[in-house]
């Protein structure tokens, strides 16, 4: 197989540095961000001729700019674009500064936007390429402490599902890629938990307050063969559109979706007492933007 060329953000923890490990590993080029100085430098040393570096914060839109089209001018041509990088900010909205909402949105959904759009041009004249959008279970399921995260995370899915369908005709294919819980430093490491207001003490909320300050589960999913299985899809052709990784995001994801199909079909006749009469004329509804 044919070596490649990715831009990985996040590339100094995490899937980000699993995925360059292995890419950089099989003969691979990575151009890989990071925030830290001195995150990535090991990487720098081991494959000096194979991976570029990069510093980059998502919230500064003209860094992202940037850092992307240095890529492009650098190497030549990118194969794969993965949006890894990110965090949790987790707590009830109740809890959240205003600083720490506009952060996390600005992070993980907007600078995701940022660096896919930023790269689109490039995928479009080079004939086409693949972007990996990292989400997560969240992505498809929500828990009670978790809504700024989760709103990022749906958020970017639903842009990243919309891309697809735009960016087909040029070759470009897009993967949603929804790992569950895995041994990564996200939980312990990646992940910013707001002041407590006592009130949310014994509510549902509290759960994952208890799970990050008292420190004694960890995430099921193996990081690496995740990493492989990230890389794996890739080779398939059409692009997937979704890559489920880990059993426990298959079970609250299959359990998410199911409660949500069973509300939906209860509201089937409600639904269609809200249509206007016929009066002769062709209403258009959501259906028809697919035609």
């Amino acid at each position: 197989m044919a070596s490649r060329t990715w831009l990985i953000t996040g590339a100094n923890s995490g899937f980000g540095r699993h995925l360059s490990e292995q890419l950089l590993s099989r003969g691979d080029r990575v151009v890989g961000t990071f925030r830290a100085p001195g995150s990535v430098d090991e990487l720098s040393a081991r494959w000096p001729d194979a991976f570029r570096p990069a510093r980059l914060d998502l919230t500064d839109p003209a860094g992202i700019t940037a850092v992307v089209d240095a890529a492009w001018a650098a190497l030549g041509r990118i194969d794969v674009v993965v949006s890894n990088a990110g965090y949790g900010l987790m707590g009830a909205a109740e809890e959240l500064t205003d600083d720490q909402v506009v952060h996390q949105i600005a992070t993980n959904l907007t600078g995701s936007i940022r660096l896919i759009r930023a790269a689109l041009p490039h995928l479009r004249r080079q004939g086409g390429g693949r972007i990996l959008q990292l989400s997560s279970v969240g992505g498809q399921a929500a828990w009670p402490g978790g809504s700024l995260y989760h709103a990022t995370k749906w958020g970017v899915e639903g842009f990243a599902d919309a891309l697809a369908g735009e960016v087909a005709p040029f070759g470009i294919g897009v993967t949603i890629v929804e790992p569950g819980s895995a041994r990564t430093n996200f939980r312990y490491g990646g992940s910013v938990l707001a002041e407590r207001i006592e009130a949310y003490d014994g509510t549902p909320a509290a759960g994952i307050r208890r799970i990050l300050t008292e420190r004694t589960t960890e995430g099921i999913g193996d990081p690496a063969l995740m990493a492989t299985a990230m890389i794996a899809s890739v080779d398939r052709d059409p692009a997937p559109r979704r890559l489920v990784l880990g059993s426990d995001a298959y079970q609250a994801i299959e359990q998410a979706l199911t409660a949500r199909l069973e509300d939906l079909h209860t509201q089937r006749e409600p639904a269609r007492a809200t249509d206007a009469p016929p009066e002769g004329v062709t209403i258009s509804g959501p259906a028809d933007l697919d035609a």
